[in-house]
This record gives structure tokens, sequence and C-alpha cells, in this order.
């Protein structure tokens, strides 16, 4: 090992690294792993239920609603009154998963036909309501 003397005229730069408190530390780290490694490889057998990747997608029902131009309405094609569509609104509300509304009113129907549809369906907890259009020319 290296010593420095005290002699101002002879001051050099030590040349050597002391290495020791680097090998200290190497050793106690080697000590931690050499615990420590037989704990990581013990392991405890878990029977984990297996989940599969696809996607369970059901589709709810949907109601198609027509409104004609002259105000007549039909459910799914079947004929219906504005005094029948709260009871049949009510019905469908409480099925799950609840259907959708499809409305699909004529060109030439009136709002306020539409509007109360739309309004009876509100008051009766269908939250899935959608208009239905083709396209048509211009």
């Amino acid at each position: 090992m290296a010593m420095g003397s005290f002699d101002p005229r002879k001051s050099q730069p030590m040349a050597e690294i002391n290495v020791v408190p680097l090998v200290d530390v190497m050793l106690v780290l080697l000590v931690i792993f050499i615990i420590t490694a037989p704990l990581l490889t013990h392991s405890v057998k878990i029977d984990l239920p297996k989940a599969s990747s696809t996607p369970n997608i059901t589709q709810p029902e949907h109601i198609e609603f027509g409104i004609r131009e002259g105000g007549a309405l039909y459910w799914n094609g079947a004929t219906v009154t504005l005094q029948e569509l709260d009871a049949r609104f009510g019905a469908a509300a409480k099925q799950t998963p609840q259907p959708e509304l499809h409305l699909r009113a004529d060109r030439h129907a009136h709002y306020e036909s539409v509007a109360k549809v739309m309004a009876a369906a509100a008051r009766a907890g269908l939250v899935k309501i959608g208009f239905v259009t083709e396209p048509g020319e211009r």
C-alpha cells in the first residue's frame, strides 16, 4: 500500500487505488444473495382459474318501431295504437338486457307523432332509442 509523505517537496499524487472498501461491500452483497437465493426458488402451487380470451358479446333484441305519414304506428310490423304503447314499452323496459328501440319514421310523418312515441318510451324507462334512416335521392 502506498503511503504519502508529509514532505511538501515530494508531494506526488497517489497512483494506487484502495480496493479494500470495495471488496468489503462486495462480500456483504455476496452474503446477502447467498441467503436470499433459496427463498426466491421456493414456490407454492396454486390452482388458478383459466380465463378465455374471447369476449362474450350479447346483442339485445331490438324493437322495430315504424311511424307512417298518416300517424299509423307499427311495433315489429304489427299495428299498435298510442294507448297500447305505455304497456308495451313498460314490459320492454323490464327485460334484461333492455332492448333497443329503433324508430323508423316516414319522411312526411308529423313530428308530433314521433315526439309522443319518444316521450312514451322515455316514461317507461327505455334508454336506448335510435333513429333508423335510409339514404335516399337528393
